[in-house]
């Protein structure tokens, strides 16, 4: 199913991690990330996938904050699953903080939200029903 609300389905995303071994079993365990690759020695970065969707992850340098030890986030990354449902109690049963319980929202999409050891934001979506922006409430932008 298409949305035009959410055209998007894919995304390489590079999220920095403090402990970056812990944070790849971590990833597998809670979202079902796969691990394709790995590089550095000792260990600098990862290439994750979880369907279709790519992600890399790194290890923090020196003197870098992680979003929990910032108190704050700077970005939320969409992944799109075939059943949100079932992803969100895997998520749940691995101990994910969950900050938004699974929704539909107004734009068409059924997701739920939850942070990382790490403090990063991730939603887990699917499209739910095709929505235009107008129906919502957004302005087009007139190109």
């Amino acid at each position: 199913m298409k949305n035009r609300s959410v055209p998007a389905d894919i995304l390489l995303s590079h999220v920095v991690y403090q402990n970056l071994e812990e944070a790849i079993a971590w990833l597998a365990k809670a979202f079902g990330f796969v691990e394709d690759y790995r590089y550095g020695e000792p260990i600098s970065g990862a290439q994750l996938h979880l369907g279709a969707a790519c992600i890399m992850v790194r290890r923090a340098k020196p003197g870098a904050a992680s979003p929990k030890q910032l108190g704050y986030g700077t970005q939320s990354l969409t992944v799109f699953v075939d059943d949100v449902d079932a992803h969100y109690r895997r998520a749940k049963s691995a101990g994910a903080k969950i900050v938004e319980e699974p929704h539909v929202t107004e734009y068409g999409e059924h997701q739920y939200g939850a942070e990382d050891i790490d403090g990063h934001h991730w939603l887990f979506s699917k499209h739910a029903r095709d929505v235009s922006p107008e129906e919502w409430g957004a302005t087009l932008a007139r190109r």
